[in-house]
């Protein structure tokens, strides 16, 4: 019996499509991602990969924040050290003898005090308030005390609200040349490696606590922070009363701006 011969027309046909299967296969990533699937060392390095936090962009000088005016930025977006090197930014603004330092909470940057760097740089202090970046927010506010001395403060006031305000406590009790004052807004007692109960034990500045009575663990952080702080000259607690406000939105209440105002110039020149 004669062998079963293909006509010549369907070989070619067949022999096109396998060689453009084998064109498609080596320009698509599919051939890649299946050969990847199948090997535990490339599994392995893809869930490494993932698992990378996303690291912050580093500080720009003239950054806007988001918030800042064109000119805002060109004058006072800066570029500083933290106190063990790491490059953090800020709004730089204000003149004066007296510097302030101002720390955000975790939820926000440096726009969350620009409205309040600007007032007080117009009420006569140089204020640097500090964009969070690094991890270790207690160093970059060490830092920028250090910028503001360098810019001729020879006071220093530091105030942070919520995470910012334990940092600050944090940095008041460790910074070698200590701060003429400290204000802590609805500040927690620890946040992450930051014990601020620990630090107002040692505290010997003058410190206000300020906190919304009705802001849950954060009134009763307030109320120990302040019962902590023994050696402290001056030991202001102020509860607000009927008040869930938290950190710099204490602030829009004209009585406690006042209030944190009127704390704030009795320790500058």
């Amino acid at each position: 019996m004669a062998a079963l011969r293909t006509p010549a027309p369907f070989v070619s046909v067949c022999a096109t499509v396998l060689l453009m299967g084998l064109a498609l296969s080596g320009c698509s990533g599919e051939g890649g991602r299946n050969d990847a699937a199948k090997s535990p060392d490339a599994r392995a390095a893809v869930k490494k990969a993932e698992a990378q936090p996303t690291a912050p962009a580093p500080p720009v000088k003239g950054d806007d924040f988001g918030c800042l005016t064109p000119d805002q930025a060109k004058a006072g977006s800066i570029v500083f050290k933290s106190a063990t090197g790491s490059l953090t930014g800020g709004f730089l603004t204000g003149s004066g003898n007296t510097g302030i330092v101002l720390a955000h909470q975790v939820d926000g940057n440096v726009c969350q005090w620009k409205d309040k760097a600007v007032e007080l740089g117009k009420a006569g202090f140089r204020v640097l308030a500090v964009n969070n970046t690094t991890g270790d927010a207690a160093d970059e506010i060490e830092g920028a005390a250090a910028v503001l001395r360098t810019e001729g403060a020879w006071k220093l006031l530091l105030m942070g609200a919520s995470k910012g305000g334990t940092a600050t406590l944090e940095a008041a009790a460790h910074m070698p040349l200590k701060p003429d004052a400290v204000v802590a807004l609805s500040a927690p007692e620890t946040y992450g490696p930051m014990d601020a109960l620990a630090a107002a034990k040692t505290l010997t500045v003058p410190v206000l606590y300020m906190a919304g009575d009705q802001d849950g663990t954060f009134a009763t952080a307030a109320r120990e922070l302040s019962g902590a702080s023994t050696k402290a000259p001056e030991n202001r607690l102020v509860p607000v009363k009927g008040s869930a406000s938290h950190g710099v939105a204490l602030l829009a209440a004209p009585d406690n701006w006042n209030t944190v105002l009127a704390f704030l110039k009795k320790y500058c020149t």
